[in-house]
C-alpha cells in the first residue's frame, strides 16, 4: 500500500566554488602552475600579468533573478551591473605572503631519452631483418621505468597485430626479447627480479679472471636459479646445507649477488623516469635574528586578473543598446560574458582563499613545534595531530589534512614534509608525553647499530625501548618497524 509522508532533512551542499577550492588546497606548488595554465586556457575571460587600475563588477543576487524574466532589458541589466562598486580582482592583495622577488620560475629538468637510448641500439642490432626490428622496437616500449617487460608475450603479440599489421608467433617474440636482454644496461628486459639478476650475473662472470672470483659467480647464478627462495629469505643456513659449501663460500656468492642493480634502468644517466622531479617547497622558514620568518613560495603561480577585453565587450553593449530593447542574440551574448568574468573571478578568488588557508596552517604548525624549528632537534617535536592546528585556526579538520597532504616547508635543517610534523602521543615510564617519532627515531638507531649476524627480534628491541623508558607493547614496536621500512630481523641478517 502507497503512502506519503512529508519530512524535513538537513544537508550541507558544498558550492562549485566550494569544490574548487579544496582542489586547489590539495595541489602543491609544483603543480600549481600546470592547474593555473589549464584554467587560463579554459577561461579566455582569466588573464596573465599585473593589474594596473582594474575595475571589475560584481552582479546581485536580485540581478541574477531579473535576467530570468522575459521582459528583462539588456539595458538596465548592464546599467546596474555597470554602476556597481569597482572591485579590484587580482591575485596580489594588500597582505603579501612572499618577500621573495625572485623570477617565477622553477628549475626545469631536461627530458631522459632512456627509451631514445635503446631504440639506438635496436638500429646497431646485426640482422637485417626489418620483422625482428619491429619486434624490437615494440619489446622496448614494453619496457617500464625500471628496465622490466612487464607485459606478456601474448600481448605484445596482439600489440603488433593492431598497431603494424604484423602477425608473429609467441617463439619469434621470446627470442627477440633475449636480444634486447644484451643491450646496455645489463639485466635490461626481464619479467621479474631473479631474471634480471640471473642476466646480470652471468654476463660478470670473469672467464679470464680469477680462479676464486669465477667459482663465486658461477655459484651465485646457480643460486639465483635453483635456490631463489631461500636466498630472498635469507635462509642461510639451509643453502649451506643444500648446496654443501662453507660459510665464508656463500658469503663471497651472496656478496657477488648483492653487486647486481635490481633496477638496471637506474644505472642509466637520467633513466628510470621520464623526467627528473625537484621537491618544490611551498613554505619557507627562516631564522631571522632569534625570531622565525615564514613566507608562502609563489615563485611558479602568476599574477591574474580579469581580461579587460570582455569588460569593454560588456561596455560595447550598453552604447549599442542605448534607448532600446536588446534582442535574444546580445543577451546570449552578455549573459556568456557575464559568465566567463564570474568564473575567472571565483578562480582568482580561490587562488586567494588558498595563499590565505596555507599560511594560516603552516604558521599554526610552526608556533606549535617552535622548539624544533629552532633547532631541528628532533626530540623536541611535540605530539600534534590535524585536531590540534584545526581549533587553534578555526579551520575543519578536513581543510588541515589537505593543506598537510603533498606539501613541504624547507627549513635551515632541510626540506620537509608537513605531514612529518603530525604524530601521536606516547607516554614514557615517568609520565612525559612524548611524539612517537622520538620512539621511531630511537627505534631506527637501535637497529642501525645492532649485530646483523645476530639482529634484534621484535621482542628484544620492546625489551631494549622499555630499558630506555618507553612503554611500548611488542604489535606496535612491529608497526613502527613496519612504517619505517625496516624489515623482519630473518631479513636483517647478514654473514
Amino acid at each position: 500500500m502507497l503512502k506519503q509522508n512529508l519530512s524535513q532533512k538537513m544537508m550541507q551542499k558544498l558550492s562549485p566554488q566550494q569544490i574548487q577550492l579544496m582542489k586547489l588546497l590539495q595541489i602543491p606548488t609544483s603543480t600549481l602552475d600546470q592547474r593555473i595554465k589549464e584554467e587560463l586556457e579554459a577561461n579566455p575571460a582569466l588573464d596573465e600579468g599585473e593589474v594596473e587600475n582594474q575595475e571589475v563588477f560584481d552582479l546581485t543576487e536580485e540581478e541574477y533573478e531579473k535576467n530570468d524574466q522575459e521582459d528583462y532589458e539588456l539595458d538596465d541589466y548592464l546599467k546596474e551591473y555597470m554602476e556597481d562598486d569597482p572591485i579590484t580582482y587580482k591575485t596580489k592583495s594588500s597582505e603579501d605572503f612572499s618577500t621573495d622577488n625572485e623570477q617565477k620560475a622553477i628549475p626545469i629538468a631536461v627530458e631522459s631519452s632512456f627509451h631514445d637510448h635503446l631504440t639506438n641500439q635496436v638500429g646497431m642490432m646485426q640482422h637485417d631483418d626489418e620483422r625482428i626490428h619491429k619486434i624490437a622496437m615494440q619489446v622496448i616500449g614494453s619496457i617500464d621505468n625500471d628496465g622490466y617487460l612487464r607485459r606478456e608475450n601474448i600481448a605484445i603479440k596482439d600489440d603488433l597485430l593492431f598497431s603494424q599489421n604484423l602477425d608473429v608467433e609467441e617463439d619469434e617474440i621470446e627470442q627477440v626479447i633475449h636480444l634486447v636482454q644484451k643491450f646496455e644496461p645489463q639485466g635490461l628486459g626481464a619479467r621479474n627480479l631473479q631474471e634480471c639478476l640471473i642476466i646480470q650475473m652471468e654476463s660478470k662472470i670473469d672467464y679470464e679472471g680469477e680462479k676464486a672470483r669465477r667459482r663465486s659467480q658461477q655459484l651465485a647464478v646457480k643460486i639465483l636459479k635453483n635456490h631463489f627462495e631461500e636466498f630472498s629469505k635469507k635462509h642461510y643456513t639451509k643453502l649451506q646445507k643444500n648446496l654443501f659449501i662453507s660459510e665464508s663460500e656463500l658469503r663471497d656468492a651472496i656478496n657477488e649477488i648483492l653487486k647486481l642493480n635490481p633496477k638496471p634502468a637506474s644505472n642509466f644517466s637520467g633513466a628510470g623516469q621520464r623526467s627528473q622531479q625537484y621537491i618544490v617547497p611551498d613554505f619557507l622558514i627562516h631564522n631571522r635574528d632569534g625570531e622565525l620568518d615564514l613566507t608562502l613560495n609563489n615563485r611558479n603561480a602568476p599574477d591574474l586578473r580579469v581580461n579587460d577585453h570582455y569588460q569593454d565587450m560588456l561596455k560595447s553593449y550598453k552604447v549599442n543598446t542605448e534607448g532600446r530593447r536588446a534582442n535574444k542574440k546580445e543577451k546570449e551574448a552578455v549573459m556568456f560574458i557575464k559568465q566567463k568574468i564570474d568564473s575567472a573571478k571565483w578562480f582568482i578568488d580561490a587562488i586567494k582563499q588558498r595563499q590565505e588557508t596555507l599560511y594560516n596552517t603552516m604558521y599554526s604548525i610552526m608556533q606549535f613545534q617552535y622548539d624544533y624549528f629552532m633547532t631541528g632537534d628532533e626530540k623536541r617535536l611535540k605530539p600534534m595531530i590535524l585536531k590540534d592546528i584545526s581549533e587553534v585556526t578555526g579551520l575543519d579538520i578536513s581543510t588541515i589534512s589537505r593543506v598537510a597532504n603533498s606539501k613541504f616547508v624547507q627549513t635551515e635543517f632541510g626540506t620537509k614534509k608537513l605531514k612529518k610534523f603530525f604524530s601521536e602521543s606516547l607516554q614514557t615510564q615517568d609520565g612525559t608525553l612524548v611524539s612517537t617519532l622520538e620512539v621511531k627515531n630511537i627505534l631506527g638507531d637501535i637497529i642501525a647499530a645492532e649485530d646483523k649476524r645476530k639482529p634484534h627480534s621484535d621482542e628484544k628491541l620492546k625489551v631494549t625501548l622499555e630499558k630506555r623508558g618507553y612503554s611500548i607493547a611488542r604489535r606496535t614496536v612491529a608497526k613502527y618497524r613496519e612504517q619505517l621500512n625496516i624489515p623482519v630481523a630473518r631479513l636483517r641478517k647478514e654473514l
